[in-house]
């Protein structure tokens, strides 16, 4: 392990072995005495981590530089050094810094990489991955100002933190916007919201649950979007399990049953445990019976609050006091919320996987189970949505565009920090680059923050149909919309003619980004993002794609997608390259190329070749929304 002479400094124990092992990181800078401390997590009585803000100006170490069993220093105020907060989040998320191994460590074993989690190996080097170092003077700045001095992660705890999640047309995300036009502001970008239309404005307050029969137990519950409330009063009521329904005269059938209860209207789990657990442990014949059984009831109570439109209505209609739900995502304690001004009628919660299979098992079997809950939240009207538009405008070729592009809004179950807080710090973080190093690029850079992707990419499709110009001079568009990783692949979609260029930009960025990035052959038309109202146009758009680190199942739209998930090497990583590639963009001779594959790839099953489809006309009001 690292011994280095007494001096300004972290020492992070290692966090079982050998007294004394660990790792030394010099300090980088302010005031003398500042830091953070972090308690050990196993080991003796005030033992821990001194963190010390950067740049002391004398060794204040105080006997704590080779062993951290010192009397416990006073907490400063760690969030106004952003430092602070980088080596906090890189603490928390496992310390990128690998401890030296000391001989009363055991090694452990080595675990599989997922697919793109490793570079390409020197010998497999595409012809766009640098063999020799950089040179383009402006990539260097660009390198220097992302990775050496990125604002990355403290613009993300901001966000993260102290604004929150971002539903569309929500006093949050009106509070999230305004930040984001004073942040520009203050960075000297041109910035300008502009209004799309309207949507239902919904105000989150306090909600709780408990069963209080027949036994007492806090659920865990998180509040919908758009749910009623209970006008600040507790209320108590049964719990009645939803009746599978195939007609109209069905569900009216069961809705007196409904009266003073409390609606269990989603299938339970038979099992909350992750299925890779069961299928590590389980026996073959048992596996069967519980996927058999699981999937029957998915089946029969799917789609049964959206068979009749007016769902929510009808049952708030007929007595009911809260409609539960449950949308579990193969983990413990990872349930995804969302929500719909449909359910606006009465209160609505994703109640956890246990809890709500708890409930459904009470009622099914007439134990009588008991609901205790209050719920505080406010409407607030149709209220004008808006996207926050940033430019540096082009020296010479003003009216030709490059979009870096990535939704502002979010669901509700925690920050939405990897859906999408961390593709909006990436771009807003390049445009800070860009304006630091690249002041006067040679087309217009646009950076479009947008609202409404969760209900149907209304913000940019939107914006693209308002603005035709743009997308007539679009260069490229630039998306990144799949979680925190570093982004490993991209490609010219169905514009192959582009790849070349694609890899031609790449082939100017340092490899230590570039020997990552797995180049996508030309593909068929994809959807899912904001890159889809520039496609739509016969307009170049490419997502950035990031590495998984389990996007889909442990953050994505979930109660877990806090700043902690952010992976900050990657962030920077990202904002970094998305700079790069907007300044290439910008200085390239060329236009990019608008010639379609031919021939289209076939839709999958058939032998008819798959075609462009027309832009689909952006929802400009939550009257035609529907979830």
């Amino acid at each position: 392990n690292l011994a280095p002479e007494p001096g300004s400094g972290t020492w992070l124990p290692n966090l079982a072995p050998e007294l004394g092992s660990g790792t030394w990181l010099p300090n980088l800078a302010p005031e003398p005495g500042s830091g953070t401390w972090l308690p050990n997590l196993a080991p003796g009585p005030g033992s821990g981590t001194w963190l010390r803000n950067l740049a002391p100006a004398s060794d204040k170490s105080d006997g704590c530089v080779r062993r951290c069993d010192c009397p416990k220093p006073s907490l400063p105020p760690m969030l106004r050094n952003h430092f602070a907060v980088a080596l906090v989040a890189i603490v928390a998320i496992g310390a990128f810094t690998a401890p030296a191994l000391s001989t009363a460590q055991v090694p452990v074993p080595a675990i599989a990489k997922a697919p793109n989690a490793t570079p390409i190996p020197p010998d497999s080097y595409p012809a766009y991955v640098r063999r020799t170092p950089a040179t383009d003077a402006t990539i260097l700045k660009i390198w220097d100002e992302g990775m050496l001095r990125s604002q990355a992660l403290p613009l993300a705890q901001v966000l993260l933190d102290s604004i929150g999640s971002r539903l569309t047309g929500s006093p949050s995300m009106e509070r999230a916007q305004d930040w984001l036009v004073a942040t520009y502001t203050k960075w000297g970008v041109p910035v300008r919201q502009e209004k799309y239309g309207t949507w239902n404005s919904w105000k989150r307050g306090a909600a709780f649950a408990q069963i209080v029969a027949p036994r007492s137990k806090p659920l865990e519950a998180t509040m919908m979007s758009w749910s009623g409330n209970t006008g600040g009063q507790w209320v108590e009521g049964g719990v009645v399990v939803l009746q599978p329904y195939n007609s109209l005269a069905e569900f009216e059938a069961w809705l007196p049953s409904v009266k003073g209860k409390i609606v269990l209207a989603s299938a339970p789990r038979y099992s909350c445990r992750m299925p890779d657990q069961i299928s590590l442990f389980g026996t073959p014949d048992g596996i069967r019976e519980l996927n058999d059984a699981q999937n029957y009831l998915a089946a029969a109570f799917g789609g049964m609050t959206q068979l009749v439109d007016s769902f929510y209505t009808r049952v708030k209609q007929s007595g009911a006091i809260a409609v539960f739900e449950n949308n579990w995502a193969n983990y413990p304690g990872i349930e995804r919320v969302f929500g719909s001004p449909r359910n606006s009628a009465l209160p609505t919660f994703d109640v956890g996987c246990e809890d709500y299979s708890m409930l459904f098992r009470l009622a099914s079997l007439n134990q009588g189970p008991r609901v205790r809950l209050m719920v505080e939240s406010e409407f607030l009207g149709e209220r004008p949505v808006f996207n926050v538009i940033g430019e540096i405008k082009g020296s010479a070729k003003p009216n030709e565009y490059v979009v870096l592009s990535a939704h502002f809004d979010s669901w509700e179950g925690h920050s939405g920090a990897t859906d999408n807080a961390t593709g909006s710090i990436t771009m807003l973080e390049a445009m800070r680059i860009l304006k630091t190093v690249y002041p006067n690029p040679k087309r217009t850079i646009l950076v479009g923050h947008w609202s409404g992707e969760e209900q149907g990419i209304n913000g940019s499709g939107s914006f693209a149909e308002d603005h035709p110009e743009i997308a007539a001079g679009l260069q490229f568009t630039f998306n990144q919309d799949n979680g925190t990783g570093r982004i490993v692949s991209m490609g010219p979609s169905i514009f192959p003619e582009n790849g070349p260029r694609l890899a031609k930009y790449l082939s100017a960025i340092p490899s230590e980004i570039t020997q990552w990035i797995r180049m996508q052959q030309p593909a068929a038309y994809s959807s899912g993002s904001d890159h889809v109202s520039w496609l739509c146009r016969g307009a170049p758009a490419l997502n950035l794609n990031a590495l998984s680190w389990d996007y889909s199942y442990t953050t994505w739209h979930t109660n877990r997608d806090s700043f902690d998930k952010i992976v900050p090497e990657d962030l920077r990583n990202n904002a970094t390259l998305a700079a790069m590639l907007a300044y290439m963009a910008s200085e390239d001779p060329e236009r990019s190329s608008r010639v379609l594959m031919s021939p289209m790839p076939n839709v999958p099953g058939t032998t008819t070749p798959q075609v462009v489809p027309g832009c689909a006309a952006p929802l400009r009001s939550s009257m035609g929304y529907r979830r």
